[in-house]
């Protein structure tokens, strides 16, 4: 650190790539996978890390926080808790993950990802403080996700914020943010099947795993669960001595409140809703109060009904989650977005879009043409979310990677050395075959100089090498904002560029971007001319 120049120091840039530096490669996810026989190590070894910036767990204690885990819903319930309790004065911290465009998006303060001057600082004191000591511990440094979680603890604190919401990365009860000792309040979203190589390959595996987070004494909140998933968590909360309640639906809030309106779209996200209302209402309670309450009886039972409060209202109205259930439109183009990759959030998605859709077709003033743009990454059932995409009638399917432009080193963000170029696009080509085997098509066609999967044939589907040639192929001039990109794009088959005639003919096109929440920030990174700012 000492032979960084001052000016270096202060480069955004130079602090991502950086911690870009600390993804973990192939020789490190396999001592990942051989150490999780052991788990409960990876906490002690986050204690570690967080004692070696000079923190520690007892610091973490004045943080207020607000711990939530789930499957699918995590990062909506947390922007309408932060959002609620932002509106009613508090200066807040948001830490969530993934990010879409920017690694700053991870950490907030006051609802906006801090800025680059901010980042920059933090980031290398944390970092500097973990290089000088590194050769006292065998030369380990923390890991990506790690290290921004420490991050996120020492910004918060350095910026003393009111309160914290936490989003744990995977699972929770080794995941690294369970450092927590003693949140305030606790929640559980929706429950289902995903990273089941970390956490197991059934529902109760799962739950038991989510119940982790809870702690002695401290309330928590749960939505309406799968059955057996909701026996896990009542046991785990009565073993650990953690009152648990079960979230009302939102019909049951507007009945006392009159209507609720919500800024984040879809029907999944009423559960969601429900949940930031009681986490949020349980810390103002807190708050608010002169005394310590009595201790409550650990367990499970139904959450007290809550009026919501005018703030609270519309602060549920105003919560703005970018990538989730999100519809932009620029010119013909409308693009409906959301990160949906487990079987339960893609068939949210579906019917999302089926009656977005639907809606802005009624609005068209002539024909128009669906696609869909979709990638999967890592051990998800890319063909089962894929089957359940065919009924929406797509005229194209079309599949890239998630890097965002062919010369994806020129922004470090998104750049993901887990996989490498080939995995991505075979996965890519993988993913096609699946598309023409549920929807009965012919063979699909590729970029120029692909090889051929047989006889070509009239087809729906493309494939691309990256985010941005598959935009621009679907956009077929029709954007100003990716007709204005200087990068260039490969070119592709004539057949190809003959049968986009369909999407120059039509009066609009409406694209679905779904299966990964990379691929969305990919999308959004190209949209997003302000992200840099």
């Amino acid at each position: 650190m000492s032979r960084r120049t001052c000016q270096s120091l202060l480069v955004p840039q130079d602090a991502i790539c950086t911690l870009n530096t600390l993804q973990t490669n192939a020789s490190c996810l396999e001592q990942v996978r051989r150490g999780r026989s052991h788990p409960q190590l990876q906490l002690q070894a986050m204690k570690a890390f967080l004692e070696r910036t000079g923190l520690t767990v007892e610091a973490l204690d004045h943080l207020n926080i607000i711990h939530v885990t789930g499957t699918k819903g995590k990062g909506s319930t947390c922007a309408f808790t932060e959002q609620i309790l932002r509106s009613h004065g508090f200066r807040t911290g948001f830490y969530s993950s993934p990010h879409l465009v920017q690694v700053r998006e991870r950490i907030r303060i006051n609802g906006q990802p801090i800025g680059k001057e901010l980042f920059t600082k933090y980031f290398w004191q944390v970092y500097g403080r973990l290089e000088k000591s590194k050769d006292a511990h065998g030369g380990t440094m923390p890991a990506y996700f790690r290290f921004l979680t420490i991050l996120a603890f020492h910004v918060f604190l350095q910026e003393e914020v009111d309160l914290a919401v936490i989003e744990v990365g995977i699972g929770g009860a080794y995941d690294c943010t369970n450092i927590i000792r003693r949140p305030w309040v606790c929640g559980i979203s929706s429950l289902g099947i995903d990273h089941t190589q970390i956490l197991g390959d059934t529902i109760e595996k799962i739950a038991w795993q989510k119940g982790g987070i809870f702690k002695p004494g401290v309330p928590a909140f749960t939505v309406k669960q799968p059955e057996d998933a909701m026996v896990v968590l009542r046991d785990r909360a009565r073993e650990t001595g953690c009152p648990l309640r079960v979230c009302p639906e939102l019909d049951d809030y507007q009945k006392h409140c009159g209507p609720l309106r919500l800024g984040l779209a879809g029907q999944h996200q009423h559960s969601n809703a429900s949940l930031a209302i009681q986490l949020s209402h349980t810390w103002l309670q807190r708050r608010y109060q002169s005394s310590p309450s009595p201790a409550e009886l650990s367990g499970l039972s139904q959450a007290p009904q809550v009026c919501p409060s005018p703030i609270t209202v519309k602060a549920l109205s105003d919560t703005e989650w970018p990538g989730r259930n999100q519809t932009l439109k620029h010119g013909a183009l409308t693009y409906f977005l959301d990160g949906a990759h487990t079987m339960r959030s893609m068939q949210a998605c579906v019917d999302w879009f089926v009656e977005a859709a639907a809606q802005h077709e009624r609005n068209a003033s002539g024909p128009v043409a669906r696609v869909l743009l979709f990638n999967a990454t890592g051990e998800r059932d890319s063909a089962a979310m894929l089957k359940l995409l065919v009924p929406c009638h797509f005229d194209f399917a079309v599949f890239c990677p998630n890097i965002t432009e062919a010369a994806a080193s020129c922004n470090a963000d998104q750049q993901n050395f887990n996989v490498s170029v080939e995995n991505m696009l075979t996965r890519c080509l993988d993913n096609q075959r699946s598309w023409q085997l549920h929807s009965s098509k012919g063979p699909g066609l590729l970029i120029e100089d692909s090889p051929s999967l047989g006889p070509e044939k009239k087809a729906d589907t493309v494939v691309f090498p990256c985010i941005l040639s598959a935009l621009q192929w679907i956009a077929q001039g029709r954007n100003s904002v990716l007709a204005q990109s200087t990068e260039v794009i490969l070119p592709v088959k004539s057949s190809i560029v003959a049968k986009a005639a369909l999407l120059r003919n039509a009066a609009e096109i409406h694209v679905l971007i779904t299966g990964s929440l990379h691929l969305v920030g990919g999308v959004l990174k190209h949209f997003d001319q302000t992200s840099s700012k």
